[in-house]
């Protein structure tokens, strides 16, 4: 079973061990095929408190950590 990978930047890390990460995806709308930018937030543990805002980072699935976190901190993506 692989796990869900994806890309996206820090937009906040004051929670301890936690950060919220805006992940963007582009798709075409059904009716006019226009291309729309979708973001999704998402809580990612990160155990080191080693992120800061703006940061592109690859965030991995996990089983749940709390209520809401159920991605994981891999390693910081340079573009």
């Amino acid at each position: 079973m692989s796990t869900k990978e994806m890309i996206g930047t820090v937009i906040s890390n004051k929670m301890n061990k936690t950060l919220t990460v805006a992940v963007i995806k582009k798709i075409a709308h059904k009716k006019y095929n226009k291309i729309i930018s979708k973001t999704n937030k998402y809580y990612v543990h990160d155990e080191k408190n080693e992120f800061n805002i703006g940061d592109i980072i690859k965030i991995q699935g996990t089983r749940p950590l709390s209520k809401q976190k159920r991605w994981k901190a891999i390693n910081k993506v340079n573009k």
